[in-house]
């Protein structure tokens, strides 16, 4: 820019004139000393602020990574070499301890966090019956304990715990085929004779499992020589988790029996053993080979029960191998009861000498190539499938409890699993049935004093001799003598001073219609009544009350075709005149006794067949449903809410 041009720029110009419209404004401008702009002396900054590093947080990002590590590598150990036994014992403590603190904080009239007792008791019987499937293995038989002893519980824990009846789920091929190895040292075709390719002059073995429950499945073979078995093999993990399952169990029960001040751990040690040796194959050899010879040497029983023949030399303690047995399920009616098709004086297949196929069938067990699997046996059923062992059912229960008070009565030796997935049925070529009984994991042994005792006690339950029943009660620790005696024959007991029964009819409609805490809160002192004196029970009434509840429910299921208090009060006297462990003076005085105590039975006779006649005519259910009718009318007054039915679900 040139010198002129520059002073012409800064000559001042005449100012604009103001617009019309826009009103006139004036600058007032301040003369004021010029500052350059400087930054703040530190002193004026105050305390300096250090920087942020993020210690703490590094610090729980460090703990939480560790942790994480940490967890991963136990749960990877515990899953490999423990089969997840912490794992399932930290998941059993950590819900005990949920649900604990649940009742704790609601189990009340009017429970602050659910809303009614009865929810408050789904929510946990549905927690605890996740916990028992997911668990699985004695998780599974505990759960299957519980259902048939529902009874002390409440109808939502009865309803959770029915389910532990179905079918567990069975393990792979893989693992099965590990515990052949560990317990034999070969492979199964080594072991068995077995081929899985069809090489001629072996035998056959199934890798899918033909049954599976909470701590073995079944696996079908043919060996070489022809012979078809049933090979029970544990489940893998089961050796491994049961001291942690059984310690937990313990320490649960434990700190419930505390919290909730009910007397029962004490007995735990020995149920604990029970279930220990539920899992010892060498064990359950010795006892179903002890009751066959049992069996062998009773007339009343011998043709009327079968007892699988086990191989001990394809057997160890978690391989147990017996006959394959063919025949129908105690809960299979139907095939029970439609019409014989098989043929006149035959018996159902492996009965007594019956072929397990026709001769001129195709294939059979004896032709069958070594790849072929199990033959499916329906010949008998006809050529629509819609026969059947053409059995009475009366002739079916009558030896099942036969059989059971025997074992209770005569010989003190006690299968104390009957239900309907441990029995088949059979017919035999006279057309009477034929009751086979497995799985003999489960077992009581009687000693003879309490055997007599127990005797004594059933007769004095039908002859109404509390005084009997009152001293024998006494002996066990027993408080109330009618509400146990009650328990025992499953029905009311209406011989004893019914103090109990007066005092409930005494109270008006409002006083019964309690609410349902109230009620729970009467079941807990009913269980404390009669659990008195813990030390003095006897504990091998814990699995006979099983037995005997079991054994309802089946006559109950089927029909109730007999006297089941009478047949067992039966066996019950006539043990005291034939036990062999008695002196002679004393069974001679028993007999005397048994004949009026046979008098004295007609009684019961006149129940049973008054029940039948309302049965026929469909006015009312068969015997056991009047008994389980005034049952649970009793144990409803005593705040106890009976399952209508152990297999339910």
């Amino acid at each position: 820019m040139s010198q002129a041009t520059l002073l012409r720029s800064l000559r001042p110009t005449a100012a604009p004139r103001p617009s019309l419209w826009r009103p006139l404004t004036r600058r007032y401008v301040r003369a004021g000393q010029y500052q350059p702009f400087l930054p703040p002396s530190p002193s004026s900054l105050g305390k300096p602020t250090p920087a942020k590093t993020y210690h703490r947080t590094r610090k729980w990002l460090r703990r939480l990574v560790y942790t994480s590590i940490a967890t991963g590598v136990i749960y990877s150990i515990d899953s490999q070499f423990y089969a997840s036994s912490m794992t399932r014992t930290a998941r059993t403590f950590s819900l005990g301890i949920l649900v604990a603190i649940d009742y704790k904080i609601n189990f009340r009239p009017n429970p602050p966090l659910a809303s009614s007792v009865t929810a408050l008791h789904a929510r946990n019987a549905e927690r605890l019956s996740d916990l028992l499937r997911h668990n699985g293995g004695l998780y599974l038989k505990m759960g299957q304990a519980i259902a048939n002893q529902a009874a002390i519980l409440p109808p939502e824990f009865s309803q959770m715990f029915s389910r532990m009846f179905d079918d567990a789920p069975q393990n792979s091929w893989k693992e099965i085929e590990k515990v052949i190895r560990e317990d034999f040292g070969k492979s199964p075709e080594e072991v068995f004779g077995a081929s899985f390719s069809g090489e001629p002059g072996k035998g056959v073995m199934e890798r899918k499992a033909r049954a599976s429950a909470s701590v073995a499945q079944v696996h079908w073979a043919r060996l070489p020589d022809g012979r078809e078995v049933g090979i029970k093999i544990q489940k893998h993990e089961i050796q491994q988790q049961l001291e942690w399952d059984l310690w937990a169990f313990k320490v649960v029960t434990f700190v419930y029996s505390k919290m909730f001040d009910i007397p029962f751990y004490t007995l735990i040690p020995y149920i604990s053993e029970r279930l220990s040796l539920e899992t010892d194959f060498q064990n359950e050899a010795n006892n179903a080979e002890e009751m066959a010879r049992l069996v062998a040497g009773e007339p009343r029983l011998r043709d009327r029960v079968y007892i699988p023949k086990v191989y001990r030399e394809l057997s160890s303690r978690r391989v147990m191998t017996a006959e394959w047995i063919e025949g129908v399920r105690l809960w299979d009616k139907d095939s029970i009861t439609r019409p014989w098709r098989g043929g006149w004086r035959q018996g159902s297949p492996g009965c007594h000498g019956t072929p397990l196929d026709p001769p001129n069938s195709t294939p059979s067990a004896q032709n069958a190539q070594p790849s072929q699997t199990k033959p499916e046996r329906k010949h008998w059923k006809g050529p629509n499938n819609r026969g059947g062992l053409g059995l009475s059912l009366k002739d079916v229960m009558t030896t099942m409890v036969d059989l059971f008070s025997a074992q209770m009565f005569l010989w003190g030796t006690v299968h104390c699993d009957p239900h309907p997935g441990n029995i088949f049925v059979r017919r035999q070529p006279s057309g009477r049935a034929e009751l086979v009984l497995i799985d003999h994991g489960l077992y009581i042994h009687m000693e003879p004093g309490f055997r007599h005792q127990y005797a004594r006690f059933w007769k004095a339950l039908l002859t109404f001799d509390n005084k009997t029943l009152g001293q024998i009660a006494k002996s066990w620790g027993v408080n109330n003598a009618d509400i146990f005696a009650s328990a025992t024959l499953m029905r009311p007991y209406r011989g004893g001073d019914m103090s109990t029964e007066r005092h409930l009819q005494g109270l008006s409609k409002q006083e019964l219609q309690a609410r349902h805490y109230e009620m729970q809160q009467s079941a807990r002192k009913a269980i404390r009544e009669i659990l008195g004196d813990e030390k003095k029970w006897p504990q091998e009434l814990i699995f006979i009350g099983r037995n005997l509840r079991i054994v309802q429910a089946n006559n109950q299921f089927l029909g109730s075709p007999v006297n089941r208090v009478k047949i067992t009060g039966t066996w019950a006297s006539r043990a005291l005149v034939e036990s062999p462990d008695l002196p002679l003076s004393e069974k001679i005085r028993n007999l005397g006794r048994h004949v009026v105590f046979r008098i004295v039975l007609v009684t019961s006779d006149i129940w049973f067949y008054w029940a039948k006649i309302r049965q026929f005519f469909h006015l009312g259910g068969g015997m056991e449903d009047d008994i389980e009718a005034q049952m649970q009318s009793m144990a409803k007054d005593m705040g106890v809410q009976l399952n209508q039915n152990v297999f339910e679900g």
